[in-house]
Formats: C-alpha cells, structure tokens, sequence
C-alpha cells in the first residue's frame, strides 16, 4: 500500500488526523485524533467489521448508541458494541477532541481518507465551512469501505 500524502482530513465538521492506520499496526487498529467543530459529529452509522471506542480529549460530546444518550467529557472512555448504531455530536461552544481508535481499523481508514477532504499534513485549525456536503458521495464512498449510515429521508 502506497504511504498517503497526508495524515490529516476534513470530514463533516471532522479535522481527523491519522496517528496509525491499520497497515501501520499490523492490521490491528487505526488510531485517529479528531478536532470537531461545535455542533458537528457522527450521523447514525453502524459497522460490523470495526469494533469502534472513543476517548474524550478536550470538551463535551454527546452519543447516541442504539438509542441511549450518553453525555461524554474530558477523560470520558465511550465503547460502541460491535455493529452498534451510534453517533456522535460536539454540543460544546467550542471545537472538542477526540481519540478514536477502531480495530482493525480497515473500513475506517479507507473511509475517512476517501471521503475527507485531504488537508496540508500537520494541520490543526479547522479549515472555514466550504459549502454542503456532497451526501451521495460520503454514503457511497461508506458503503464500499463497510460503513452503513442510516439517515432520516429527504423531504421532498
């Protein structure tokens, strides 16, 4: 597998930077840090080939995991069961950090560096709103990488 040009990417609100992806530890895990922007998260998703958890670095996040509210903050540790519906959002006034580390880590890194929008490696700053974004493109790019998320329907 060719070394990707940069470790970091924008995604929904998501500065996501690589620590690790999965070819790096053996197909073990990928580990990412994410800077979210307030009000900016997860959609529902769910993904059976990626067991997924979640430390909270810096600000509040909430999770929703099958259902249930979980209000996470600094030094919180959220564990998404296998396959599990979940989502999360920032409701803090300001960015908010996360570690996110999924095992093997094989649909998220094709994910994330697919979808995202390559940024300069070392960025730390989330890059200003550039418009919407394109939904058919990020529920495709998921599905081909075993992402599935489930969205409420188009109002039409």
């Amino acid at each position: 597998m060719a070394t990707p040009q940069t470790d970091t990417y924008h995604l929904l609100g998501n500065l996501l930077r690589f620590h690790a992806r999965s070819p790096d530890t053996g197909g073990a895990y990928c580990l990412v840090e994410t800077l979210t922007a307030p009000g900016a998260g997860a959609p529902p998703n769910r993904h059976p080939s990626d067991d997924e958890a979640f430390y909270v670095l810096d600000g509040t996040f909430e999770f929703m995991i099958e259902g249930e509210t979980v209000t996470a903050t600094s030094g919180s540790f959220v564990k998404v069961p296998n396959g599990a519906i979940h989502a999360f959002k920032n409701v803090g006034q300001a960015p908010g950090r996360l570690l996110i580390i999924n095992s093997p880590g094989r649909a998220h890194d094709g994910f994330f560096s697919e979808a995202g929008d390559p940024m300069p490696a070392g960025t730390r700053e989330l890059p200003a709103p550039s418009g919407e974004p394109d939904i058919p493109r990020v529920l495709e790019i998921g599905r081909r990488n075993g992402l599935e998320f489930l969205l409420p329907p188009a109002e039409g």
